[in-house]
C-alpha cells in the first residue's frame, strides 16, 4: 500500500509541476499583451529634451512652484445664492510655441501635466503627472489620432485632449 501511495503523491506532484510550467511558459509568452500598459521609463535624451522644452515655455513656473487656482470668492451675508443653471464648463483651445515634427511638447494644466509626442501623424501620450490632489483617469495614451487624460479630484474634472496639427506639431484642448 505505501508503494502505491508513493507513485500517487509522485504522480501529483509531476502534474502540479508540469502545470506550473506550462502556466509560467504561456503567462512569458502572452505576459506582455496581458499585463503592459504600453508604458516604459523615458529615455535620457526624452526627459531632458522635456526639460529643455519646459524651462522654453514663455510662462513656465519653476518645478518647485505649482500652478495656483484663484480662490473663489463667498457671496457677502445676507446675498442670497444665485438661482438658475449652473454655469457651462470652460473649454479652452491653446496652441503652443510651434515644435518640430516628431517632438515631445509639455501641455501644464490646473489638474496635471502631459507630454505629448506627433509622429507619422498619430500623437502618443509619452507621460502624465496629475497636480496634487488630483488623479489620472480615463486615460487613451495612443498611438492614435487623438489621445486625452482626464484629471480629476471628488470636485473637479480637467480633460485634456491632443491631437497632430498638419504641420505635425501636438495641439492640445482642455476642458474643465
Amino acid at each position: 500500500m505505501s508503494k502505491r501511495l508513493s507513485l500517487v503523491v509522485a504522480g501529483w506532484l509531476i502534474t502540479g509541476l508540469l502545470a506550473i510550467g506550462a502556466g509560467v511558459a504561456v503567462i512569458d509568452r502572452l505576459s506582455e499583451p496581458l499585463t503592459d500598459t504600453g508604458l516604459r521609463p523615458l529615455s535620457a535624451a526624452e526627459v531632458d529634451e522635456a526639460l529643455a522644452l519646459t524651462s522654453s515655455l514663455p510662462n513656465a513656473l519653476p518645478p518647485s512652484v505649482p500652478p495656483s487656482v484663484p480662490p473663489s470668492a463667498p457671496p457677502a451675508e445676507g446675498t442670497p445664492e444665485p438661482a438658475g443653471p449652473t454655469p457651462a464648463p470652460t473649454v479652452t483651445v491653446t496652441t503652443t510655441p510651434a515644435a518640430e515634427p516628431g517632438k515631445s511638447r509639455l501641455i501644464t494644466t490646473v489638474g496635471g501635466k502631459v507630454i505629448a509626442r506627433c509622429e507619422n501623424g498619430l500623437v502618443t501620450l509619452r507621460s502624465w503627472s496629475p497636480a496634487q490632489g488630483f488623479q489620472a483617469d480615463d486615460v487613451e495614451r495612443g498611438p492614435a489620432q487623438r489621445a486625452r487624460v482626464e484629471f480629476e479630484t471628488e470636485e473637479d474634472e480637467v480633460k485634456v485632449e491632443v491631437h497632430c496639427a498638419a504641420d505635425g506639431s501636438p495641439v492640445h484642448r482642455v476642458q474643465t
